[in-house]
């Protein structure tokens, strides 16, 4: 057992494509970082990016044994490389949001009562009444997404109880779909997870709650009441409340690591399990974002994170419970048309490099003379429209632009278009309260929101989670993190 001073912390990320482990010590640094991808290391399952497309290409799953056997990789490869587990305190981590896993029926038996002399994969292969887990991916529950939305009384009605009018990936419509279709399954499941919770379960060696900020992306939770809506789980399936159990806050402590751990890898009985979250909220709580704060995720798709206090929810975007302050909120706002977009301005401009697009924009002033520019290359979400728009300074519609304006037009409506939407949930401009996250197009991250932005260091938000239990007394949690910087 580590002596004071001397603790490590364990995140666990179960994304589409890999899950991922991370060990942090009392002053965040990095002690060990271990990766299982999918298709690569678990070729028995067939996946392909991590999912498997079903023929309608619509249904899109995971095997849930897939999800396990990995967890179990996971674990033997740390232990491979000699990771004391007896010094962690405590862990957590976050999953892919949206997805669900079906508990058969004496599956918490069996969580409760596992041997160390066998694996999860094992123990665990006789635990499921639904073998493949629906995923963020899944696009089959739009009959299902009207069925509630006409229920709840309407798509903003739903937006106003449960943060976002119906997707369908949302977890409530992908429950619908499973009673619908496979009606004894439904009947044969004992509990409901989301994939962060499933995870927490595994490790709790019991069923672990979902929480607030995971549970709100899901089209069932009253995001001002912290609870089930009855509305909502009445029109999805029946029994579905017990089915799900209570939700509780985003860095609740669950209870103590279950004893298979401590037996087969060497955890300390006291390690705490902390309620994991989904991979969304996490990246918030990872950078340390605040009241005022907004996160920009630079990508094939660009995602914007918000911290507010007063949502205000619409038919674009969502409002999630907040997985930091469990009385505040975050929104989140996807635009499909984010970085191919940029790179195709970029090469028609003859900039060839992201060097030569700064130099072409800085060609212009602020404002780029009242020319605006919108940029759908394919039909974004956020609004609904496709095709590129071009206006002058008059307000008169164009059919092209200089490079240097085109340049500066495209970066100008991008950022302008999530001001706008950002507002529209409830944001309120703090001017030097921005924060900016580079994504793996870091180059062009630069440049994206000029003037708007702060870069900076964040953690792993899978690694976010443990530190909750070190700090959650300071008054704020997030005073553990490193201080955003220009």
């Amino acid at each position: 057992m580590a002596a004071g001073g001397d603790w490590w912390y364990l995140g666990v990320d179960l994304s589409t494509q890999q899950v991922k482990g991370m060990v942090i010590d009392d002053n965040l640094n990095v002690i060990h970082e271990t990766n299982v991808k999918f298709d690569d290391d678990l070729p028995e399952f067939g996946t392909q990016n991590g999912v498997q497309v079903q023929s309608d290409k619509l249904t899109i799953t995971t095997p849930v044994l897939l999800w396990v056997k990995a967890l179990d990789l996971l674990l033997e490869r740390m232990k491979a490389a000699n990771l004391d587990f007896s010094k962690l305190k405590s862990l957590s981590g976050s999953g892919q949001q949206h997805g669900s896993v079906y508990w058969k029926e004496g599956a918490n038996q069996t969580l409760k009562n596992m041997t160390a002399d066998r694996s999860l994969h094992q123990i665990l292969e006789s635990s499921f009444s639904v073998k493949d887990s629906p995923v963020w991916m899944d696009s089959s529950t739009t009959e299902e997404c009207r069925q509630l939305e006409k229920c709840a009384g309407g798509p903003q009605k739903l937006a106003d109880i449960t943060g976002s009018r119906a997707y369908e990936r949302f977890t409530g419509n992908q429950i619908a779909k499973i009673n619908k279709k496979y009606p004894e399954e439904y009947k044969k499941t004992e509990r409901i997870s989301l994939v962060s919770s499933f995870v927490a379960s595994i490790f709790l060696g019991n069923y672990a709650a979902i929480d607030y900020s995971d549970g709100s992306g899901m089209n069932l939770m009253d995001i001002r009441a912290h609870e089930w809506s009855q509305q909502c789980l009445n029109a999805c399936a029946p029994g579905l409340k017990e089915k799900l159990g209570d939700p509780l806050p985003s860095h609740s402590i669950l209870g103590s690591i279950s004893p298979y751990f401590v037996k087969r890898f060497g955890f300390s009985s006291e390690c705490k399990v902390i309620a994991f979250t989904g991979d969304n909220p996490a990246s918030l709580a990872g950078m340390r974002l605040q009241q005022g704060d907004i996160a920009v995720s630079l990508g094939t798709s660009d995602t914007v994170f918000l911290w507010i206090e007063d949502p205000r929810p619409t038919l674009q975007g969502h409002i999630f419970c907040n997985p930091v302050k469990s009385n505040a909120y975050m929104a989140l706002i996807c635009f499909k048309n984010g970085s191919l977009t940029r790179e195709r301005i970029r090469d028609e401009s003859g900039s060839v490099s992201w060097d030569g697009f700064t130099k072409a924009m800085k060609a212009t002033s602020p404002g780029n003379d009242g020319n605006l520019g919108f940029y759908f290359d394919v039909m974004e979400i956020t609004p609904s429209a496709i095709g590129v728009h071009r206006f002058n300074g008059q307000n008169c519609k164009v059919s092209e632009f200089s490079k240097e304006i085109e340049v500066r037009a495209v970066v100008e409506s991008q950022a302008l278009a999530k001001r706008a939407y950002a507002e529209k949930l409830g944001y309120k401009v703090c001017f030097g309260r921005c924060v900016q996250c580079p994504s793996v197009h870091h180059r062009h991250s630069q440049f994206s929101l000029p003037g708007m932005c702060l870069q900076s260091k964040t953690w792993s938000g899978s690694s976010f989670g443990p530190v909750v239990c070190k700090f959650r007394e300071n008054g704020s949690i997030t005073k553990a993190g490193r201080e955003p910087h220009l």
